[in-house]
């Protein structure tokens, strides 16, 4: 499965490639990591009219009132897409008490909440967040640091892949935005990656 994954940053490109045709060939499925405007997710949604999932950023604000069309919310969620067995969860680390913010305790006990899914189901292939596991891609400000229970996470359910924004990098290469943990390739999706599962 070839996955576009977008996150923070809205690529102009992504959607006004030349002659009329997708700009990127074969995507089977589109991966939103949060803060991005919901009229760009729709965009995407009908420009490459496959599946798109998407999770909350700390700065998406109006998403209640104008949601993606066509598009499905993944928060706290697991979802199959054929074989590929997919979670999310929105938001980052609480920094100023707006929306789609959360203490650790807070998102650790999302994560409890799922946990007869999680092993009725024997994990996840793939978890979609907007914030990183902590010290895996983060930052030491209060609103870039990342959850410590998604590091836990990787630990005990060992996705595939754990892909995330709201760490604004830009990379040289590919190869950059990727750090591998036991056997979970992190993932940082700022702008946007393409995955090959």
């Amino acid at each position: 499965m070839k996955i576009l994954s977008v996150a923070d940053y809205v690529v102009k490109d992504l959607l006004e490639a030349a002659g009329g045709g997708p700009a990127i060939d074969d995507i089977e499925l589109i991966l939103s990591c949060g803060d991005l405007p919901p009229e760009y997710l729709s965009a995407l949604r009908h420009r490459y009219d496959v599946p798109l999932l998407y999770v909350l950023g700390n700065h998406d604000l109006r998403y209640g009132a104008s949601p993606p069309l066509g598009c499905l919310h993944i928060d706290r969620k697991i979802v199959d897409v054929g074989t590929t067995r997919i979670l999310g969860f929105s938001g980052s680390r609480w920094y100023n008490g707006n929306i789609n913010q959360y203490s650790e305790e807070q998102m650790a006990g999302f994560v409890k909440k799922l946990r007869f899914a999680l092993w009725r189901g024997r994990g996840v292939d793939l978890v979609v967040t907007h914030a990183p596991p902590r010290f895996i891609h983060d930052a030491e400000d209060r609103c870039h640091r990342g959850f410590r229970i998604f590091r836990h996470f990787i630990d005990k359910y060992n996705p595939r892949y754990f892909i995330h924004g709201h760490i604004h990098t830009l990379f040289a290469s590919d190869e950059e935005r990727i750090t591998r943990v036991n056997s979970t390739f992190v993932v940082n999706c700022y702008g946007y990656h393409v995955l090959q599962i």
